[in-house]
Formats: C-alpha cells, sequence, structure tokens
C-alpha cells in the first residue's frame, strides 16, 4: 500500500532546516523524501501546517519486561501517544533475556523493579516477541540479569568459571544481533560484580562493536555506595568509575539518565560536562542521554537510615534513638538539598490510595503530625516498600544546559506502573521536549535530530531515525500548535500528536489512537 504524505514541514533527522514538501511510503519503506511528488498513491494524507519527521527512538526504556503479558498494549500506549516508535531497551543492567530458563533464581531477574516472565535465551525471546511488540525494540543485554540467572543476589565474587558461563549469554545475544549491555551499579545484584567480571563483561561488548550503557553508583553529591569522606563528590566519582571501564574496555559508553539528585548536586553540572568533553577530546566514544521533567522515580526509603530500621519496636520508640533518627534524616535532606516537600507521594499500598499524589507535609498536615512522623508512618503502613517521585532532579538551567548539549540525547526512563500515581514521563516527556526548546530558542532542527538521527547513530540502529528512501517507514507527524502537556495530570495524553506510523502501519491517526502489533525486534547488524 502506497501512502503520500503532502505539504509538511520535512524534518528529516539529520539536524538541517525544513523544507515544505511531500514523503510517499509504500508498506513497510519510505520510497521517496521532499519536493512534490505526483507519483499516484492508495492514501494521500494532507499534511499542511503539521510537521513529519522519523519516528521518535526513546534512548532509555524498559518495556521489554512487558511485551508478552496479556494486557501489553497499556504499557505501550502511552509512549506511542507522545509519538515514540522505537526504545532502546535492556538498561541499567536489567533484561529479561541472558538468562537459563531453568535457573531457580527468576524471581531475581529484573532486581526486584522488574518482573519476567518468561526468562530465556536471546533467542528465544526474539522467537517470543515476534508478532507480539506494539513498539520497535532496540534490545541491551542487561549484566544484572545474566549474574542473577547464574547466582541470584549472592554478593560472593564470581569465580573464572562464572565469568565464562555470563560471557557466553552475551556472545549469544551480541551474535543474535543484541546492540551491547548494561550495568546498573546501584542495584542488586550488579552492585556486588568485582572488576574483573566487569571488565570481561565490557571487553565482550566492545568485540562486537557494541555500546554498552551505565547506570552509575551515585547520582547524588553524597551517596550510600561511595565512603562518606572522599576528594571527590559521589556524583563526579560514579562518572569516573563509568570513564575507567569505557577506557579499560575499549566499550563505547552511554552514561544513563544524566541527573543531579538534590540542590546541593546542582553545582556539579560543569564539572560533570567537563569530564565527557574531556573523554571526548581523547577520542573516546562518550556520550549521555537527560530527562524532560525535574523530578523521577524513587523509593520512600531514600532517606530512611538502615541501621533504623534494623532496631525493634521498642527501641525505635527510644527518645535517644528517636532523636538520632531525626538528625540523621536531616542531615540526609541538608547534605542532599532536599525536603520533605520534594517528596510526593506514588503507592503506599492498596488500603491507602488516600495518599497518592501528596507532599510529605499535605499529608502531615491533613492528619496533625509533623512531618517526620508522617514520613514514617508512610514507611510502615508501605512496609518500607512505598514509591515515591522525588523533586530536584534538575532546574531550569541544567536542562537547558542539557538540552543544547551535544552529547546528549532523550530519553523517558519510564514505565506505566501497575498502581498508584504514575510517572509523567510515561505519557508526556518527548512532547515536553519540544514545548522546552520553544521556551529556550533552540531549533526544531535540532531537537528533531536528538530524539531521531543522533540517537539511531549512537546505537548504530539501521534503517531508522531518518527520513530517507529506503528506510523503514516510522513516521511521527505532529502540529506544533497544538504542542501541550499538563503537569498537574501526570498520566494526561499529551496534545499536538497527530499521526504516528511504526513500520509503516498507522498507530495513530488523526489524534485516534489505533493500536496493533506493528513493532518490530530491531537488530544489529
Amino acid at each position: 500500500m502506497k501512502i503520500l504524505f503532502k505539504n509538511g514541514s520535512i524534518y528529516d533527522g539529520s539536524g538541517a532546516a525544513p523544507v515544505v514538501g511531500d514523503v510517499l511510503i509504500e508498506d513497510d519503506r519510505i520510497l521517496q523524501v521532499g519536493g512534490e511528488i505526483k507519483e499516484d498513491a492508495d492514501k494521500v494524507v494532507d499534511l499542511t501546517g503539521l510537521q513529519i519527521c522519523p519516528g521518535l527512538i526513546d534512548a532509555h526504556s524498559h518495556n521489554d519486561f512487558f511485551y508478552d503479558r496479556e494486557d501489553a498494549e497499556k504499557y505501550y500506549k502511552p509512549f506511542i501517544e507522545q509519538g515514540i516508535t522505537t526504545q532502546i531497551t535492556g538498561n541499567c543492567s536489567f533484561s529479561p533475556f541472558g538468562v537459563d530458563p531453568d535457573t531457580p533464581y527468576r524471581d531475581k531477574i529484573g532486581g526486584g523493579l522488574f518482573d519476567a516472565l518468561a526468562p530465556c535465551s536471546f533467542a528465544e525471546f526474539k522467537k517470543r516477541a515476534e508478532g507480539r511488540l506494539f513498539v520497535n525494540l532496540v534490545p541491551l543485554i542487561g549484566q544484572g540479569s545474566v549474574r542473577a540467572g547464574i547466582a541470584g543476589y549472592d554478593p560472593t565474587p564470581f569465580t573464572p568459571e562464572q565469568i565464562e558461563q555470563e560471557l557466553a549469554h552475551v556472545r549469544e545475544a551480541m551474535e543474535g544481533g543484541a546492540f551491547g549491555g548494561s550495568f546498573g551499579f546501584m542495584y542488586e545484584p550488579d552492585r556486588y560484580a568485582k572488576e574483573d567480571e566487569i571488565l570481561a563483561f565490557a571487553k565482550e561488548i566492545a568485540k562486537y562493536d557494541g555500546i554498552v550503557t551505565i547506570h552509575p553508583r551515585a547520582c547524588s553529591i553524597v551517596s550510600a555506595d561511595y565512603p562518606l569522606l572522599t576528594k571527590k563528590s559521589h556524583l563526579e566519582m560514579g562518572l569516573d568509575e563509568a570513564v575507567d571501564i569505557m577506557e579499560k574496555s575499549g566499550c563505547k559508553l552511554e552514561y544513563s539518565h544524566l541527573i543531579f539528585t538534590g540542590q546541593r548536586s546542582w553545582k556539579l553540572l560543569d564539572k560533570m560536562l567537563a569530564t565527557f568533553y574531556r573523554e571526548k577530546k581523547k577520542g573516546y566514544p562518550i556520550a549521555y542521554d537527560n530527562y524532560a521533567f525535574h523530578y523521577g522515580a524513587s523509593v520512600i526509603t531514600v532517606v530512611f537510615p538502615e541501621w533504623y530500621a534494623q532496631l525493634s519496636k521498642e527501641e525505635a520508640a527510644k527518645p535517644l534513638n528517636r532523636f538520632k533518627l531525626q538528625l540523621t534524616i536531616l542531615m540526609y535532606r541538608k547534605v542532599l538539598g532536599i525536603d520533605w516537600d520534594d517528596m510526593v507521594v506514588a503507592y503506599i499500598s492498596d488500603e491507602h490510595p488516600e495518599y497518592e499524589g501528596k507532599t510529605i507535609p499535605e499529608a502531615a498536615a491533613e492528619e496533625g503530625l509533623s512531618n517526620l512522623d508522617m514520613y514514617l508512618k508512610l514507611v510502615d503502613l508501605s512496609h518500607r516498600a512505598g514509591s515515591i517521585y522525588l523533586g530536584k532532579y534538575y532546574n531550569d538551567e541544567i536542562v537547558r544546559r542539557l538540552m543544547e548539549d551535544e552529547l546528549s540525547v532523550f530519553m523517558t526512563d519510564a514505565w506505566v506502573e501497575e498502581k498508584g500515581l504514575q510517572n509523567i514521563a510515561a505519557f508526556q516527556t518527548f512532547p515536553q521536549f519540544f514545548l522546552l526548546a520553544r521556551r529556550y530558542g533552540i531549533p526544531t532542527e535540532t531537537i528533531v535530530r536528538k530524539m531521531t538521527g543522533a540517537t539511531a547513530d549512537r546505537y548504530g540502529i539501521p534503517e531508522r531515525g531518518y527520513l530517507k528512501p529506503g528506510y523503514k517507514a516510522d513516521l511521527t507527524i505532529l502540529d506544533p500548535k497544538a504542542l501541550r502537556v499538563d503537569e498537574k495530570k501526570p498520566d494526561a495524553r499529551p496534545g499536538g500528536i497527530v499521526h504516528v506510523y511504526v513500520n509503516g502501519r498507522a498507530v495513530l491517526e488523526d489524534g485516534a489512537y489505533l493500536g496493533g502489533r506493528a513493532g518490530q525486534i530491531v537488530l544489529k547488524r
């Protein structure tokens, strides 16, 4: 079937200024781009006043954990509705493959954040995913999943035999078409890997010219993952570790979600960017991805000290321990530069939806409690498993600087939650980037490139990211005058996304969601 898109402003993904013209596709391929195309078509779509660009690529996703669920569509629909056609998955050390199917540690795959229904080899993952995908997935193999499949959460250093067992999974994935691998040093069991295991994994990826994405040990000025007293901030040390892995292994490095958690971390922007450009000047392939909003998902125990968690109820209630707890949490908050009103409750339990969407002070005021007592109540009600959205990842200036920076590409790092307050990033991230670009005076063609061609180039994604003859017909068409987001309603559908095509198939048309399993597993060549 031939479809002719007429009179649109064409942003081809290269960063070039737009031209008004036509785009012709046939089935899942682009045939012609630009100028007036007079060829007959089965369908003509008038794009007067609209912008047409390659399908948007989400540089950091975890949606590979939802493809095989009976209700899978709900996990992909919000991403399509914000114009995303392709997602890079397997980040932060988590992938649903790279695992022997008979592993006794099935419940550990996903690090407690994600549930793999059928952990398996990469070959089996490809087979299972065929015909089931709503968007295209670009797979990475997660080192944490591989390690968990072998030894669960056992912190014992791997033996040479176990490392070789791990590398066998890496080879199977890379030879089967995976694009690289990932680390997530904040999470179990990845945090237990020693340098020999880490470098062996990264070197194996490098043999196939793959990319390694790294979630660092620290995203704030201080953290629990390094000694309290250090010469550098923990945020800088996390980047230094990633750089060291890149230099020693020879891999391409994507530093995952460059954020500055807590106001005291904001002053480190220039130092962090200086490190990226120092390495770039040396010739190393290093870059990063970033968010559009100022906050992100976290756990309610983010400032809850482990020593207090170990106390009995009787010991915890003693005045001295309560005073010590108050001082400890105050220190955490002051050192990080966050406050109680930076914590918005996402989920406590099925029995307590009344707290969702409220800050700690708002909930405390309603119940006549101090902020500390309200916080401790929520920790207890959730059995220390509640979730929050934590503010002060960025400020406006940091977002602007990162958007303008040539090393950045854009991502959501979000998924649809089963319960509780949804993460706005899963619903409205890419339209927000377009709106911020307008506010900051960043050319639309620059923003489109970061969402398309630049991301495709960085990961080596074939036949996507550009409007070129012969490329896959992934298309996002938007109305710049109708673009809108609603930060007061995190799960609101954004405005301005008019048409979305995945492999030549309309999945959103005239603003109406059509759906359909049009996605594919994209394989590295």
